[in-house]
């Protein structure tokens, strides 16, 4: 089997944006969201559970796209905290709709290229500086991933957590 290359991921025919997050980055990306606890957590795009499960309160709300739960079609979420592994084929119209929902927290699991200075700039024009940035490598995900947080009213005054670790998908769950 030829190996992927950026090349060939750039022109594939049609986005692959069904990849799983490993249960330890999920657990890392939301314990470095500075929450509250009484903060409403929102998985909008829950896939197998990996964040949803994870959220530190049974106050938690998801979509599923493939459960018949779209993200794009939500009017109100009354969330504090929106965290997720996104599809990034999508980006520009997951964090218009985020914004639009006004949490008081917004922070996804990107790729680093995925995160362009317009996307920034659209973040911050919104009201939302960054505040955090957990950087990680799992194994078989093209370059890093970087799960950014941005915080409504805040200046972009990120902490950076850079795990050395290469994260491999969980054993018992299909990757």
């Amino acid at each position: 089997m030829k190996p992927s290359t950026s090349h060939s991921i750039k022109h594939r025919a049609t986005a692959n944006d069904v990849v799983y997050t490993p249960t330890l980055v999920a657990q890392t990306h939301i314990k470095s969201i500075d929450a509250k606890p009484d903060d409403i957590w929102y998985d909008p795009f829950r896939g197998k559970g990996v964040y949803y499960d994870n959220f530190p309160t049974e106050n938690k709300l998801w979509t599923e796209l493939s459960e018949g739960e779209d993200f794009f079609e939500v009017e109100e979420a009354n969330a504090d905290v929106i965290c997720s592994n996104p599809p990034y084929s999508c980006m520009d119209a997951v964090l218009k709709k985020s914004v639009e929902l006004k949490p008081r927290v917004i922070s996804y699991l990107l790729l680093e290229g995925k995160m362009t200075p317009k996307r920034m700039e659209y973040m911050n024009e919104s009201g939302y500086g960054l505040t955090g940035m957990y950087m990680c490598k799992v194994f078989s995900w093209y370059g890093m991933a970087v799960a950014y947080t941005f915080t409504e009213g805040a200046e972009n005054n990120a902490k950076v957590i850079y795990d050395r670790v290469v994260h491999r998908a969980d054993p018992k769950k299909k990757s």
